[in-house]
């Protein structure tokens, strides 16, 4: 399957900033399941823009202006050939062992209530059968809903509430799996929906746990499955933090306004 992907997020301020820098996120990597065929990051003014890697060995732009504005939009645009791996995720970039993803981040660590509801919900069989029993109690358990949480929400709260978005979801099922001693990861990166919608307001997220002999797997609790050729993968952390698009700061620009948008569509088709 071959992916076309639109990402703009542009900031506006009521007053000009002085200076912005911000780490992006925004450019995949290729894999067994996916080739980059077209990949371009732009900027609305004239910045430094140097790339590099991080520590889990995304790809990562630094974006460094110094002149005062009152605007600023990043734009990414871009083609990716997918193909279907049953959710296993081979080739990948790697500098880590498995046993990392075992770590507790304050986004996802697992309280008694989280503990307990993986106890309970795995049962007995292999790692691979209870990921996949896993999964499917997190998509029934949790209501996805776009509106109570935000990206400072912890697994705990939104299992509490049992609302939350796609990284809340992928949140609540990391801190399940590393509770039962599988490692497990966040991944950020886009989908193409099936029901046809091409815009969409943010990107997508979901999780990789690791199976011995087979490797990591990659399951999306926001829709109670393991990922298909739909997914383009972008950035792997142990949490949101971790693989965030865009992460940063600046100096002055009082009420910064966010607004992004994101379309995941075919390639080659006709844009409307």
């Amino acid at each position: 399957m071959k992916i076309r992907i639109h990402h703009r997020t542009a900031y506006t301020y009521e007053t000009p900033v002085g200076s912005v820098i911000q780490i992006l996120r925004l450019t995949p990597r290729n894999y067994e399941g996916q080739t980059v065929r077209y990949w371009r990051i732009d900027l609305d003014h004239d910045a430094l823009l140097q790339k590099s890697e991080d520590a889990f060995g995304n790809i990562v732009h630094t974006l460094s202006l110094t002149d005062p504005l009152d605007n600023l939009a990043v734009t990414v645009d871009g083609e990716i050939e997918t193909h279907d791996t049953n959710g296993v995720v081979q080739g990948a970039y790697e500098r880590f062992p498995p046993s990392l993803f075992l770590r507790e981040t304050d986004l996802t660590k697992a309280d008694g209530a989280i503990t307990d509801f993986a106890a309970k919900t795995v049962g007995s069989g292999n790692t691979l059968e209870r990921l996949h029993k896993l999964v499917d109690a997190v998509y029934n358990e949790i209501k996805f809903d776009v509106g109570p949480t935000d990206a400072s929400t912890t697994a705990a709260e939104a299992f509490e509430h049992r609302h939350g978005v796609c990284q809340d979801l992928s949140h609540i099922f990391i801190a399940a799996a590393r509770s039962l001693g599988i490692p497990a990861r966040y991944i950020g990166g886009h989908m193409l929906r099936e029901d046809g919608e091409l815009q969409q307001e943010a990107g997508h997220a979901w999780s990789e746990a690791y199976v011995e002999d087979l490797g990591w797997v990659a399951f999306d609790p926001a829709h109670g499955i393991s990922t298909t050729e739909a997914y383009v993968r972008v950035a792997v952390g142990l949490d949101y933090l971790g693989a965030a698009p865009v992460r940063g700061s600046r100096l002055g620009g009082a009420h910064e306004k966010l607004e992004v948008s994101v379309t995941v569509d075919h390639a080659g088709r006709q844009q409307q």
